[in-house]
């Protein structure tokens, strides 16, 4: 037995364990004394599983093949990967003894979940942001690795290291966080929240930090109070601060904390979570070069998204949504132009496409449109305008394909406003009586074809009557599209929704918003321009 490379022990139907031959494991383990059981030398963590395990390998008298964390002697909280492997053997008084090895498997645990945890974080570079980053990164090392996971985003723009002594330490907040069940939420933190010193430390040397906690608890130095607080109340016993370093960077801040009296991380834990977070690099400057390139595109539309002017007789009201998908941003716009006192040029349109190239198209082809109506003034044909943008886009090299609708709005003489609009392709404004169902504005025939997609189309206007209490909306596609639905269904649902809104008395701008579809239906962009005639001021009474 002396050649077996594996300790071998025996234990006896008391539960009696005798090791009968060490070998195999570089450090030696805990031995329990007559006054304790073999089990306490399991990580606690994994105390249960194995129990069970060893409980049915009794039951079945089947052979037991397990990993598990097992204690080093006098280290209470150093443990070691063991793989054990058991059998049953009858004994001669009629008992049942078992006999097994026990290997050190600490390297080949550290590959294998290595391994795992990375294929869990697959999903990383397809996550819309930072926080859906995050939070994949934090469901992946909770619970086998830690209890807790914080992930703090840096707001500084400070290069490590570049900053300058006596400055002030940078403000972060909370993205996403992993918690083990039973353990306290996280309390809400403020947006000036401040990380101690030693999370500054780790983040300007860019090295990572290990605390481990006394028994009494997380020490109120060198963390932060609120952090502090929680990891007492959680009974953390030891903390890693990670910083998470793109392109020489640090970006954000990993809290991997273990609580509940589990043992704290050691050196090989936090060389397999250095590793883990190491490897987010790649898939976080993707990540942030999206979010770079949405934030751009974003400022870019918004810059075109001016608030509609004041007209007396009107209550004009607009908002654009951004899609909360991976399209990003798209070329949806709208736009109301004042034309003269007793006249507005409305108009709202969506550019094919979602990045910053349909965001920059939609804001050549708003500014043209909105030089296009001033210029052709209150009497103007709204389908003569379109007509003329159309040949100019096209002139231009401009988008494949523009949906729009263009109205011109004049005030009557005995009250109320006139309503001239051409559609491009665009689905149809929706108009709300004072005192009826809302209805779609068509016309006769088939919808005029979109801008780009043909020439010399002779467009067409439709007319419709705004009175005092009337509300125009004008809208884009996000707001009735979503994939593998009739678009005839979803105009109906949504003419059905804006009645039983009307009927609450809402206000315009509450109106509009209440119009949107829910978080997780929203799948594009949405614009949305509403004008409702309201008594005039001007008219003597």
């Amino acid at each position: 037995m002396g050649a077996v490379p594996q300790s071998v022990w025996a234990m006896s139907s008391d539960g009696s364990v005798t090791l009968l031959v060490g070998g195999g494991i570089t450090e030696k383990l805990w031995h329990p004394d007559g006054g304790t059981s073999w089990m306490d030398a399991v990580h606690p963590k994994d105390r249960g599983w194995f129990r069970r395990a060893w409980r049915r390998a009794t039951r079945e008298r089947s052979t037991l093949d397990a990993v598990v964390r097992v204690r080093l002697d006098g280290a209470p909280g150093r443990f070691r990967h063991i793989k054990i492997i058991a059998a049953p053997v009858p004994g001669e008084d009629g008992g049942e003894e078992w006999v097994g090895t026990a290997a050190d498997a600490e390297d080949h645990w550290r590959t294998r979940m290595r391994e795992k945890l990375l294929a869990r974080m697959a999903a990383v570079p397809a996550a819309r942001d930072l926080s859906e980053a995050f939070l994949t990164t934090a469901a992946a090392v909770v619970p086998e690795l830690a209890d807790a996971v914080a992930i703090f985003r840096v707001r500084d723009d400070v290069e490590a290291g570049a900053r300058p002594a006596g400055d002030p330490p940078a403000t972060a907040s909370p993205e996403r966080v992993g918690l083990a069940p039973g353990l306290p939420p996280l309390p809400p933190l403020e947006d000036d929240f401040l990380l101690g010193p030693v999370a500054r430390q780790a983040i300007d040397s860019q090295e990572p930090r290990l605390l481990v906690f006394p028994p009494e608890g997380a020490p109120t130095d060198g963390i932060s109070a609120a952090s502090a607080r929680w990891l007492r109340q959680a009974r953390a016993t030891g903390v890693a601060l990670l910083p998470v370093v793109v392109d020489g960077r640090t970006v954000a801040l990993a809290a991997i904390a273990t609580c509940r009296g589990n043992p704290p991380p050691d050196e090989a834990d936090l060389s397999l979570l250095r590793d883990l977070f190491q490897q987010m690099s790649g898939p976080l400057r993707r990540t942030m070069e999206l979010q770079s390139i949405r934030g751009t595109a974003l400022a870019l539309q918004q810059s075109f998204l001016a608030a509609p002017p004041s007209v007396d007789g009107l209550t004009v009201s607009a908002l654009y949504h951004p899609a909360d998908s991976a399209a990003e941003v798209g070329g949806d716009w709208y736009d109301a132009v004042r034309l003269s006192a007793d006249a507005l040029a409305l108009s709202i349109g969506d550019i094919a496409g979602h990045d910053l190239d349909a965001a920059t198209a939609m804001g050549r082809v708003n500014s043209l449109l909105r030089g296009l109506a001033y210029d052709s003034g209150p009497a103007a044909s709204p389908a003569v305008t379109l007509s003329r943008l159309d040949r100019i886009v096209q002139a231009l090299d401009g988008p494949s394909m523009v949906t729009v609708v263009h109205a011109v709005l004049r005030r009557l003489t005995g009250g109320g406003w006139h309503i001239s609009l051409s559609n491009a392709g665009h689905p149809p404004p929706l108009l709300i009586p004072r005192d009826a169902p809302s209805r779609y504005v068509y016309g006769r025939t088939a919808p005029d074809p979109p801008l780009c997609v043909t020439d010399g189309f002779t467009r067409t206007n439709l007319h419709a009557a705004l009175r005092e209490g009337d509300t125009l909306v004008l809208y884009t596609d996000g707001l009735v599209e979503t994939p593998d639905t009739d678009i005839e269904d979803n105009l109906r649902r949504l003419r059905e929704r804006t009645d039983a809104l009307v009927g609450r008395g809402l206000a315009l701008p509450s109106l509009i918003r209440a119009l949107l579809p829910s978080v997780q239906h929203r799948r594009d962009d949405i614009a949305v321009i509403a004008l409702q005639a309201r008594p005039d001021g001007r008219r003597s009474p």
